[in-house]
């Protein structure tokens, strides 16, 4: 009875676990599938499978997306954001965790509380102060990214040196290690689970930025988010164009997780524990 029982609740959770992925997944399928039909095809049925794959859509919105320029302004970003916000958050996180003090006290609460202003209250004001000193582009967007990412990388990183002996600082000082060497060479190398966290937290955060971006870039620099947004108001009406343009655009996100699914995994799992 309990072996029959227990088989009945198995099989729930496989069909409800089923149905989930499912409703998951049909939105993927809709957009891949409808990807590849004519624009009478789309508007004759949106769920039944293409006549032919007809590659022609993904030729014109590539070309049209101007893909190859906004991945790399994407990757450009994405990537010298992520560097700068890891090296100056887990730095500040060292010294506010190491130093124990009011003033370092009252500067961790501030880094904290500025995780809970929202954006759009301090949006009209910094993209003025920015324009002013002409840094409307992609330099002054990752200043701003650091500004905003700092706050949660600080606090975790700070967090995370709750885990780091201060023996470790004081050996490494005995023999001849000055401040700067004591966190390369001991310090970050111990932080890497949380610097992998860090770095996935803010990489879909900033890969997939569109509000940001669209107050600083112009549309000739503009990232894969930003493009697609000119692109799809440009083919509204051509949901065949439109759909195989954001098929592309999800191409190089797979691609990334495909290669970093192993160091992912282990950086969530391990920065958990930490």
């Amino acid at each position: 009875m309990k072996k029959n029982t227990e088989k009945r609740n198995l099989l729930s959770i496989e069909v409800l676990g089923i149905i989930l992925g499912l409703i998951w997944i049909a939105p993927f399928y809709l957009m891949i599938v409808n990807a590849f039909k004519t624009k009478r095809e789309i508007f004759s049925g949106v769920l039944g499978l293409p006549e032919t794959l007809n590659l022609d859509n993904f030729v014109q919105a590539f070309i049209d997306l101007e893909f190859l320029k906004s991945l790399f302004n994407s990757v450009l970003i994405t990537g010298v954001s992520i560097v700068i916000i890891i090296l100056f958050s887990s730095m500040a996180g060292y010294a506010l965790a190491r130093n124990k003090s009011k003033l370092s006290g009252v500067l961790f609460l501030i880094f904290v509380a500025a995780m809970l202003i929202p954006f759009q209250s301090v949006m009209i004001p910094l993209v003025s102060i920015f324009g002013q000193a002409n840094m409307l582009n992609a330099a002054g967007l990752i200043f701003m990214y650091l500004g905003f990412g700092c706050s949660l990388s600080i606090f975790l990183y700070h967090g995370a040196m709750t885990g780091v002996s201060k023996t470790m600082d004081e050996a490494a000082i005995i023999d001849g290690a000055n401040r700067f060497q004591l966190f390369w060479y001991i310090i970050f190398p111990l932080l890497k689970p949380i610097s992998v966290t860090v770095g996935i937290l803010n990489t879909i955060w900033i890969w997939n930025d569109y509000l940001l971006p669209s107050l600083v870039l112009s549309e000739a620099n503009a990232t894969i988010p930003l493009k697609m947004f000119f692109f799809f108001g440009q083919y509204t009406k051509q949901w065949h164009l439109a759909l195989a343009g954001l098929t592309i655009a999800i191409i190089p996100v797979i691609i990334g997780y495909f290669f970093a699914q192993k160091q992912i995994i282990k950086g969530v799992s391990e920065g958990a524990v930490k």
